[in-house]
């Protein structure tokens, strides 16, 4: 009697299918491994998609720096002028897509004229939102500055001791309005009031676009002003002349209004450092007195 424990006898057909399986996990497991490799045939070395990225990326910087180097000359290009401030000439090299009020920065350091106080002149009077492009400057061009340092300004018709001596006596000989003052008291009893001047009224205007004529000088002739900002320049016309005064000559303008006709002024403009030199007019319309002062002499008028 065979005892329960003892281990049965194994198949020998069960036996051959074990082997049969395990000769297959064998010939599995070098197949992927060799299925893992890269195909040489298809990509030799592994580098065939490397190599074409790199080529195309190579390809196309040189196109990349060639159109940014054509951009920044683009950019950068500039022009040869010369720039004009009074008797001095500055050999100048400015980009072409710059405006005038960066050029005014640019001359303040050359020349020492505030850019505020500068006008710059090419064809007449160039504006600041003008490029040098845009107004056709090319090489060799002159471009001309107006303007005071300023120096210039706080020295401008520094009377000496004895004209200020000579003034101090004359103001304080006569504290009476200038209209009561005999000189021009007698101005405007004989000539009374122009039949052409212009309406006047106690506001503040900016000057007219044209000439502001209908008044006199000291002697009764009819005098008109004209305002040349692109000259930097005040014409003071009569019937025999004209006389064109640079507005950096001028050294101060005073002005009253006259008694009974409060709406209209008489104007000295001073041209030289004393009150000797002033040049009188009479019935200048009181609204257009501030925008004179300020035109030819600019806010320094008041410091």
């Amino acid at each position: 009697m065979a005892s329960e424990s003892e281990t049965p006898p194994t198949n020998v057909c069960d036996q051959e299918k074990m082997e049969s399986v395990s000769d297959e996990a064998s010939k599995i497991e070098p197949d992927q491994e060799q299925s893992d490799k890269p195909d040489k045939a298809t990509d030799p070395g592994g580098q065939g998609q490397g190599d074409v990225n790199q080529n195309q990326t190579e390809a196309s910087t040189p196109e990349v720096t060639e159109n940014t180097s054509a951009a920044s000359n683009t950019k950068s290009e500039e022009v040869d002028f010369k720039l004009i401030y009074k008797k001095q000439k500055y050999d100048v090299s400015y980009p072409m897509d710059n405006t005038i009020k960066n050029l005014k920065e640019h001359v303040e350091t050359l020349t020492g004229v505030p850019a505020a106080m500068q006008k710059i002149m090419f064809k007449g009077l160039a504006k600041d939102e003008c490029t040098l492009r845009e107004l056709k400057v090319t090489k060799g061009a002159k471009i001309m500055v107006v303007g005071s340092t300023l120096n210039d300004v706080l020295s401008m018709g520094k009377p000496s001791a004895k004209e200020l001596e000579a003034d101090a006596k004359s103001a304080s000989v006569t504290k009476e309005s200038l209209s009561k003052q005999k000189d021009h008291k007698k101005v405007l009893e004989k000539h009374g009031k122009p039949d052409d001047c212009i309406p006047g009224h106690k506001t503040r205007e900016p000057l007219p676009h044209q000439p502001i004529a209908g008044m006199y000088n000291k002697s009764g002739g009819k005098v008109r002003l004209t305002f040349k900002l692109e000259l930097d320049q005040v014409w003071i016309g009569t019937k025999e002349r004209t006389d064109k005064i640079p507005m950096s000559s001028i050294k101060a303008i005073v002005s009253e209004a006259i008694e009974g006709h409060e709406e209209y002024h008489m104007l000295g403009i001073q041209l030289g450092p004393t009150e000797a030199s002033r040049y009188w007019i009479y019935w200048v319309p009181a609204q257009y007195v501030e925008a004179i002062k300020e035109t030819v002499l600019g806010k320094w008028q008041y410091f």
